[in-house]
């Protein structure tokens, strides 16, 4: 099939990328920066803003399903610039994807749509939204996630993953900012350490987006609905940040902060943050209140449903994951 990845070039856009080339699809990737290892490998590739009409209605020309991955991630940034790459780019994709007649939309979420900084144990697609968020970025996804299940229609059939922190070699995110804090001596767990929460492995994110690509058709089973995506092996948040401090040659860590602690640092540093990115690019900030109750909550999920309808079946679990990385850390890959 004609795939287009919207943000082709990024951790999980290139997983799925690399997957749908492994099967011989043809694929377009659209995304703000330039990837030319993307291009020397035969995808071809627009650059833009998908908030913008023409630069989205380009994206879509002759293709046959959209894998919508691309979103602003992170912890910092003002609201207005979560919502317009967020929400104003779904948006936006799913109106020129109605205009040229694509009938399958993919749209990759994250259960942090449902988190509200309570416990969530063996969790399904039943639960609600959350009514408070501590952050823009699950803001922001959740009313992403709201459109894309709205649109789903006889000619355009949609569906939602939210796959569970997302990792594995090549992650930009949490693999890097674990082991720059470990080797900083400046890592803590938050509370003791012991909240149970489940991962994705990258391989198993990425698989997950063409099972539901290959299963999706207006009014299939799946279609108009959210499905957690994890590895199916929660642990604690110790086992998992320690897993992968020894994958890149660290001693474990055993510091802990309290939550309570954690949080009022996190709206502590949020307000300092704020401050600076007015006047200095500042990037992410080291604690949040959305993260702080990240890792001291439980939130784990049952993924029955993604296995029912979408034939999901995760291959790799955590302890392989840990094995896998260390080896791509050993041989220099990030």
């Amino acid at each position: 099939m004609r795939a287009l990845v919207t943000g082709g070039g990024g951790f999980l856009g290139g997983a799925v990328v690399d997957a749908l080339l492994a099967r011989g699809d043809e694929v377009t990737s659209v995304a703000r920066g330039d990837y030319p290892s993307l291009r020397a490998r035969g995808v071809a590739t627009i650059r833009g803003d998908l908030a913008d009409p023409a630069v989205a209605r380009a994206a879509v020309e002759d293709v046959d399903v959209v894998f919508h991955v691309a979103a602003r991630a992170g912890i910092s940034g003002s609201t207005a610039l979560f919502r317009r790459s967020n929400v104003e780019a779904t948006r936006t994709l799913l109106d020129e994807c109605r205009a040229a007649g694509i009938d399958r939309f993919v749209f990759t979420s994250t259960p942090s749509v449902v988190h509200g900084g309570d416990d969530i144990r063996g969790g399904d697609e039943s639960l609600p939204y959350a009514t408070h968020f501590d952050s823009p970025y699950p803001e922001t996804k959740a009313e992403a996630e709201r459109l894309v299940l709205a649109a789903d229609s006889p000619s355009l059939a949609t569906v939602a993953l939210r796959p569970h922190l997302v990792w594995g070699p090549g992650d930009t995110q949490l693999v890097p900012r674990i082991l720059e804090r470990a080797r900083s001596r400046r890592l803590r767990l938050v509370g003791d350490g012991s909240a149970v929460i489940d991962t994705t492995y990258v391989d198993d994110a990425a698989q997950a987006h063409l099972d539901a690509a290959d299963r999706l058709a207006p009014g299939a089973p799946c279609a108009g609905r959210p499905y957690f995506i994890t590895s199916g092996d929660p642990r604690p948040v110790r086992e998992l940040v320690n897993g992968i401090v020894t994958a890149g040659g660290l001693e474990p860590i055993s510091a802990t902060v309290p939550l309570p602690v954690a949080v009022a640092a996190g709206a502590v540093v949020e307000t300092v943050w704020r401050g600076l990115e007015r006047v200095v690019s500042v990037g992410d900030p080291p604690m949040t209140r959305f993260l702080a109750r990240q890792l001291a909550t439980d939130h784990w999920f049952d993924i029955s449903a993604a296995k029912r309808d979408l034939g999901y079946a995760p291959q790799v679990p955590l302890d392989e994951g840990f094995v896998r990385l260390a080896g791509a850390l050993r041989a220099g890959e990030h």
